[in-house]
């Protein structure tokens, strides 16, 4: 049985990479606690959607709820991976695994871990490329 597999994402190299850079610095602006490089992953009037934690409008709003979320946490590694770009009709799309570990403020806390995927649709903007709309799809919540 012979299957036609799909290679390519219809996007330049060029793009590609800036996709990915973006979901990287995603994790890299919340382990670092770079507030304004994370802010400026989103278009202003995105929508996120991160199911039991929340849904929020505007870049302005995610970033102050992660913000708070952290603000308690010792270190945290936020790692992206299995990043699928795909150029459809209604824009581009990708899908990245998140695997994050988050740490106690001080010893002897939990640790918690959050397994998940994200489905982005990403706007190219003045400031290249952002997240426009997140859902946020969790598998393991520990």
């Amino acid at each position: 049985m012979n299957q036609a597999v799909r290679v390519g994402t219809g996007l330049s190299a060029q793009d590609e990479r800036a996709i990915s850079a973006v979901l990287i610095a995603y994790a890299t602006g919340i382990d670092q606690r770079d507030w304004p490089l994370f802010k400026s992953l989103f278009t202003f009037d995105c929508e996120a959607d991160y199911g039991d934690f929340g849904k929020w409008h505007g870049a302005t709003a995610i970033t102050e709820y992660m913000k708070q979320a952290h603000a308690d946490l010792g270190p945290t590694l936020h790692r992206i991976s299995n990043i699928d770009i795909h150029n459809v009709n209604d824009g581009v799309h990708a899908r990245s695994y998140v695997d994050a570990l988050l740490t106690p403020m001080n010893e002897g806390g939990p640790m918690h871990r959050g397994v998940g995927y994200y489905d982005d649709q990403f706007a190219r903007t003045g400031n290249g490329w952002q997240i426009a709309r997140r859902q946020f799809h969790a598998l393991l919540l520990d």
